[in-house]
């Protein structure tokens, strides 16, 4: 199975998280952080769920539930899960089904948020401790002034395009600045904000 990877904007649009347990606990800070309108159904909630001013549905799922939903969370039984992947299959909703690759028509991976970067590893639900252990050597190599990069690339980019650099030309320019950047931080005694090493970026 070839997965295509895309990043979700859930910006108040309703995503419905069905399950009130340990791991629906594990999955609501994530929805919540990207400004989703979550609404829990589940038969028992937990605290931590029901101190978090979501919407609330404290009962069995039924279909109807993912009306009007872009995004669905199945964090229930595993009988559950098959029934909230049928029903959101019936509207055209991707599914996370947590544990249950085969009732599942997204898959969500170890995730490394760093100023405005975000890398997302998935295995496509077969492996999902080994893309946390991934998600952890990531965190070890990637800088935490990446923002510096963030900055000289959205400052060239506006330049290039200004002045209608094609395409194929713009990527090396940036490799280049890159690499000054890392110069400029070696000569500085800080490293400027990038990974330690003889060069910054390869190509």
């Amino acid at each position: 199975m070839s997965l295509h990877p895309v990043f979700l904007d859930l910006r108040e649009r309703k995503v419905v998280l069905v399950g009130a347990g340990n791991v629906a606990v594990s999955k609501l800070p994530a929805l919540l952080e990207a400004g989703a309108r979550v609404s829990v159904v589940a038969p028992e909630v937990r605290p931590e769920i029901a101190g978090a001013g979501v919407e609330i549905a404290q009962r069995a799922f039924v279909p109807f539930d993912l009306d009007g939903a872009w995004f669905v969370v199945a964090a229930a039984t595993p009988d559950v899960n098959r029934e909230v992947a049928a029903a959101a299959e019936e509207r055209r909703i991707f599914v996370n089904a947590v544990d249950d690759v085969k009732s599942a028509t997204a898959y969500l991976g170890g995730v490394l948020r760093r100023g405005e970067i975000t890398l997302a590893i998935s295995t496509g639900g077969a492996a999902p401790a080994l893309a946390g252990l991934l998600r952890e050597g990531l965190d070890a190599v990637v800088p935490e002034e990446i923002d510096a990069w963030v900055d000289e690339a959205r400052r060239l980019r506006a330049e290039q395009k200004a002045a209608g650099v094609p395409m194929t030309e713009r990527r090396p320019a940036l490799l280049v600045a890159l690499n000054r950047l890392y110069e400029q931080g070696v000569q500085a005694g800080r490293g400027a904000g990038v990974v330690s090493g003889p060069q910054a970026v390869s190509s």
